[in-house]
Protein backbone atom coordinates (compact mmCIF):
# COMPACT_ATOMS: atom_id res chain seq x y z
CA UNK A 1 0.00 0.00 0.00
CA UNK A 2 1.18 3.51 -0.72
CA UNK A 3 2.47 4.83 2.60
CA UNK A 4 1.71 8.50 1.95
CA UNK A 5 -2.05 9.02 2.46
CA UNK A 6 -2.31 11.91 -0.01
CA UNK A 7 -0.61 9.86 -2.74
CA UNK A 8 -2.89 6.93 -1.85
CA UNK A 9 -5.99 9.08 -2.33
CA UNK A 10 -4.71 10.56 -5.59
CA UNK A 11 -3.90 7.07 -6.88
CA UNK A 12 -7.46 5.98 -6.19
CA UNK A 13 -8.67 9.16 -7.90
CA UNK A 14 -7.05 7.72 -11.03
CA UNK A 15 -8.83 4.39 -10.52
CA UNK A 16 -12.25 6.03 -10.13
CA UNK A 17 -12.62 7.53 -13.66
CA UNK A 18 -11.20 4.37 -15.19
CA UNK A 19 -13.80 2.10 -13.58
CA UNK A 20 -16.93 4.04 -12.54
CA UNK A 21 -18.01 5.05 -16.08
CA UNK A 22 -17.65 1.46 -17.32
CA UNK A 23 -19.89 0.25 -14.50
CA UNK A 24 -22.45 2.91 -15.42
CA UNK A 25 -22.42 1.51 -18.95
CA UNK A 26 -23.19 -1.90 -17.45
CA UNK A 27 -26.32 -0.37 -15.90
CA UNK A 28 -27.26 1.18 -19.23
CA UNK A 29 -26.69 -2.03 -21.17
CA UNK A 30 -28.79 -3.96 -18.65
CA UNK A 31 -31.70 -1.63 -19.41
CA UNK A 32 -32.26 -0.62 -15.78
CA UNK A 33 -31.62 3.12 -16.14
CA UNK A 34 -34.50 5.57 -16.51
CA UNK A 35 -35.59 6.36 -20.05
CA UNK A 36 -32.87 8.59 -21.43
CA UNK A 37 -35.42 10.48 -23.56
CA UNK A 38 -34.90 13.60 -21.51
CA UNK A 39 -31.30 14.79 -21.53
CA UNK A 40 -31.71 16.31 -18.07
CA UNK A 41 -32.86 12.97 -16.67
CA UNK A 42 -29.87 11.18 -18.21
CA UNK A 43 -27.39 13.69 -16.80
CA UNK A 44 -29.00 13.49 -13.34
CA UNK A 45 -28.86 9.68 -13.41
CA UNK A 46 -25.18 9.74 -14.38
CA UNK A 47 -24.37 12.26 -11.66
CA UNK A 48 -26.20 10.15 -9.08
CA UNK A 49 -24.19 7.11 -10.14
CA UNK A 50 -20.98 9.16 -9.86
CA UNK A 51 -21.83 10.00 -6.23
CA UNK A 52 -22.61 6.36 -5.46
CA UNK A 53 -19.43 5.17 -7.16
CA UNK A 54 -17.31 7.77 -5.38
CA UNK A 55 -18.81 6.63 -2.07
CA UNK A 56 -17.76 3.08 -2.98
CA UNK A 57 -14.18 4.31 -3.43
CA UNK A 58 -14.31 5.91 0.02
CA UNK A 59 -15.52 2.60 1.44
CA UNK A 60 -12.61 0.91 -0.33
CA UNK A 61 -10.10 3.30 1.24
CA UNK A 62 -11.55 2.60 4.68
CA UNK A 63 -11.54 -1.16 4.07
CA UNK A 64 -7.91 -1.07 2.98
CA UNK A 65 -6.52 1.30 5.59
CA UNK A 66 -8.94 1.29 8.50
CA UNK A 67 -10.74 4.29 9.86
CA UNK A 68 -7.99 6.63 11.07
CA UNK A 69 -6.33 9.97 10.33
CA UNK A 70 -4.26 8.60 7.47
CA UNK A 71 -7.36 7.23 5.76
CA UNK A 72 -9.08 10.57 6.37
CA UNK A 73 -6.19 12.32 4.60
CA UNK A 74 -6.41 9.80 1.73
CA UNK A 75 -10.15 10.45 1.42
CA UNK A 76 -9.52 14.20 1.34
CA UNK A 77 -6.94 13.75 -1.43
CA UNK A 78 -9.32 11.50 -3.39
CA UNK A 79 -12.07 14.11 -3.19
CA UNK A 80 -9.76 16.98 -4.06
CA UNK A 81 -8.52 15.22 -7.20
CA UNK A 82 -11.96 14.03 -8.34
CA UNK A 83 -13.57 17.40 -7.67
CA UNK A 84 -10.79 19.15 -9.59
CA UNK A 85 -11.54 16.88 -12.55
CA UNK A 86 -15.25 17.66 -12.24
CA UNK A 87 -14.53 21.38 -12.09
CA UNK A 88 -12.50 21.17 -15.31
CA UNK A 89 -15.32 19.20 -16.94
CA UNK A 90 -18.13 21.47 -15.74
CA UNK A 91 -16.35 24.72 -16.43
CA UNK A 92 -19.05 26.60 -14.51
CA UNK A 93 -18.72 27.11 -10.79
CA UNK A 94 -22.48 26.96 -10.22
CA UNK A 95 -22.82 23.49 -11.80
CA UNK A 96 -19.76 22.30 -9.90
CA UNK A 97 -21.13 23.61 -6.61
CA UNK A 98 -24.39 21.71 -7.20
CA UNK A 99 -22.46 18.47 -7.84
CA UNK A 100 -20.33 18.96 -4.74
CA UNK A 101 -23.45 19.60 -2.65
CA UNK A 102 -25.07 16.48 -4.10
CA UNK A 103 -22.03 14.42 -3.08
CA UNK A 104 -22.25 15.73 0.49
CA UNK A 105 -25.99 14.99 0.67
CA UNK A 106 -25.59 11.47 -0.70
CA UNK A 107 -22.67 10.68 1.60
CA UNK A 108 -24.83 11.65 4.58
CA UNK A 109 -27.65 9.45 3.28
CA UNK A 110 -25.46 6.47 2.38
CA UNK A 111 -23.43 6.79 5.58
CA UNK A 112 -26.59 6.66 7.68
CA UNK A 113 -27.69 3.54 5.81
CA UNK A 114 -24.33 1.93 6.47
CA UNK A 115 -24.62 2.60 10.20
CA UNK A 116 -28.20 1.38 10.61
CA UNK A 117 -28.87 -1.88 12.33
CA UNK A 118 -25.44 -2.67 13.74
CA UNK A 119 -24.17 -6.17 12.93
CA UNK A 120 -27.58 -7.29 11.66
CA UNK A 121 -27.66 -4.30 9.32
CA UNK A 122 -24.31 -5.28 7.83
CA UNK A 123 -25.98 -8.28 6.23
CA UNK A 124 -28.40 -6.08 4.29
CA UNK A 125 -26.32 -2.95 3.69
CA UNK A 126 -25.66 -3.73 0.02
CA UNK A 127 -29.36 -4.15 -0.68
CA UNK A 128 -30.31 -1.00 1.25
CA UNK A 129 -27.60 1.09 -0.41
CA UNK A 130 -28.67 -0.23 -3.81
CA UNK A 131 -32.29 0.68 -3.10
CA UNK A 132 -31.36 4.21 -2.04
CA UNK A 133 -29.12 4.70 -5.08
CA UNK A 134 -31.79 3.21 -7.34
CA UNK A 135 -34.32 5.76 -6.13
CA UNK A 136 -31.84 8.58 -6.68
CA UNK A 137 -30.80 7.35 -10.12
CA UNK A 138 -34.43 6.92 -11.21
CA UNK A 139 -35.36 10.39 -9.98
CA UNK A 140 -39.04 11.01 -10.63
CA UNK A 141 -39.45 7.68 -12.44
CA UNK A 142 -40.20 4.38 -10.78
CA UNK A 143 -36.91 2.46 -10.50
CA UNK A 144 -36.71 -0.34 -13.06
CA UNK A 145 -36.79 -3.92 -11.84
CA UNK A 146 -33.25 -4.92 -11.10
CA UNK A 147 -31.82 -1.40 -10.74
CA UNK A 148 -31.41 -1.56 -6.96
CA UNK A 149 -29.90 -5.04 -7.03
CA UNK A 150 -27.50 -4.25 -9.83
CA UNK A 151 -26.49 -0.85 -8.41
CA UNK A 152 -25.84 -2.45 -5.02
CA UNK A 153 -23.79 -5.27 -6.54
CA UNK A 154 -21.74 -2.89 -8.70
CA UNK A 155 -21.18 -0.63 -5.69
CA UNK A 156 -19.84 -3.56 -3.64
CA UNK A 157 -17.63 -4.70 -6.51
CA UNK A 158 -16.27 -1.17 -6.87
CA UNK A 159 -15.61 -0.86 -3.13
CA UNK A 160 -13.79 -4.20 -3.12
CA UNK A 161 -11.86 -3.27 -6.26
CA UNK A 162 -10.87 0.08 -4.77
CA UNK A 163 -9.69 -1.60 -1.56
CA UNK A 164 -7.65 -4.12 -3.54
CA UNK A 165 -6.19 -1.40 -5.78
CA UNK A 166 -5.12 0.54 -2.69
CA UNK A 167 -3.64 -2.53 -1.00
CA UNK A 168 -1.61 -3.48 -4.08
CA UNK A 169 -0.36 0.00 -4.92
CA UNK A 170 3.17 0.85 -3.92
Amino acid sequence: MIADPARRGRALAGFYPAVAPRLYLDLAEAGVLPDAGAAESAVRARHEWECFALYACVRGLVAAGGFNRETGAAIDALHEAVLEDWMRAEGATEAFDRRRARVAERYAEYGAIGQEGGAAGAETVTRRLGEAAGRRIAGDAIPADGLAEMAGALHEALAEGAAEAVRRAE
